[in-house]
C-alpha cells in the first residue's frame, strides 16, 4: 500500500509529536490510514515509507526515518511475534550472517524460540522500582530507557510484551486482565526494533483514549491536534487484526553493526 504522507489529523499520543505541514501534519506513522484500509476490506497489507516526529534526534533517533508497517486481519500480537522471527531469521543470511548476529560486542543467537518477557517481569528483574511505582511517579519511560532496554536481547532477541494499559493507547486490552495491553516491542542487543499491537477496534473506547491522550498533551503545554474523525467513524468496520511498525534504519544498524543511526542514512539533518 501507499498512503498519504501528509494528513489532517495524527493520532494524539502523549510522547510523540507530529511535524506541522501547513494546516496539516506529516504523519508519524501510516497507522490510521492503513487501519482504514483494513476496515474497507483489505486483509494483509504492508508499506515501507518515511515517517516524521518532531524533536527526535540522537544516536538512535532522527526526525525523519523509514518504517515498515504491516497489518493482518484475523490475527493478534502473538502472531506478529512469529512473523518477526520469520522475517529476521530469513533476512539475516542475505546480509551475510549465519545463526548469530554480532552487534555492539554482543553475539545474538537467532535460534528459536526467542525470549518473551512481560513488562512486569522486566521491572522486577532489572529496575529498582516496580512498574506500578514507575507509572505513579511518571518515570516509566525513563526507567525503561536507562534500566531495562539496555539489558534486552543481549544473547538472543527479546519480545517485551503485555504493557500496562496506560502505555497502549491504540491496543486492545487483554480480556483476562484489562490492566494490560496486548502490545510488544522487539529488542536485539539492547536496540528496539519494532512496536506491535493487537488492534483496538471499538470506536467508543478509542475516542475516550484519544481524549485522554489529548488532555495529557495539553497539560504538558503541547499544541492540540484535530480529532481524526474519519478514522474513528470507520473503525467500527475494522475486523479483529494486529499491526506492527518496524524501524528499517534500526534494522540496518543491527545487520551492519552500526554504532549510530547516522551511519545508515544518506544524510543527517545537520548535513542538509
Amino acid at each position: 500500500m501507499d498512503t498519504p504522507l501528509r494528513i489532517p489529523a495524527p493520532a494524539p499520543e502523549s510522547h510523540i509529536d507530529a511535524i506541522p505541514s501547513g494546516t496539516w501534519f506529516l504523519h508519524t506513522s501510516p497507522e490510521l490510514c492503513m487501519k482504514r484500509l483494513l476496515a474497507s476490506g483489505f486483509e494483509r497489507i504492508f508499506q515501507i515509507c518515511p515517517c516524521w516526529r518532531e524533536g527526535e534526534r540522537g544516536n538512535l533517533h532522527l526526525p525523519e526515518f523509514t518504517m515498515l508497517e504491516w497489518y493482518r486481519s484475523g490475527s493478534d500480537y502473538r502472531d506478529l511475534m512469529d512473523e518477526c522471527e520469520s522475517l529476521l531469521t530469513g533476512i539475516a543470511p542475505l546480509a551475510g550472517h549465519g545463526g548469530t548476529i554480532c552487534f555492539r560486542g554482543c553475539s545474538i543467537n537467532l535460534a528459536l524460540p526467542w525470549e518473551r518477557i512481560t513488562v512486569q517481569e522486566a521491572f522486577t528483574r532489572y529496575a529498582a522500582v516496580s512498574m506500578e511505582e514507575a507509572l505513579e511517579g511518571d518515570c516509566f519511560d525513563e526507567v525503561m530507557v536507562t534500566d531495562i532496554e539496555p539489558r534486552l536481547g543481549i544473547s538472543r532477541p527479546t519480545f517485551l510484551l503485555d504493557y500496562p494499559a496506560e502505555r497502549g493507547a491504540l491496543a486492545r486490552l487483554r480480556e483476562d486482565d484489562p490492566t494490560v495491553a496486548e502490545r510488544f516491542e522487539l529488542y536485539a542487543g539492547g536496540l528496539e526494533l519494532a512496536n506491535a499491537f493487537t488492534e483496538l477496534t471499538d470506536p467508543v473506547e478509542q475516542r475516550l483514549r484519544f481524549h485522554h491522550e489529548e488532555s495529557f498533551r495539553r497539560s504538558m503545554g503541547k499544541s492540540p491536534y484535530p480529532v481524526p474523525e474519519k478514522f474513528l467513524v470507520e473503525l467500527s468496520s475494522m475486523p479483529p487484526a494486529a499491526g506492527i511498525a518496524l524501524g528499517i534504519d534500526r534494522l540496518i544498524m543491527l545487520l551492519t553493526d552500526a554504532e549510530t543511526i547516522d551511519e545508515v542514512v544518506s544524510f543527517t539533518p545537520e548535513e542538509l
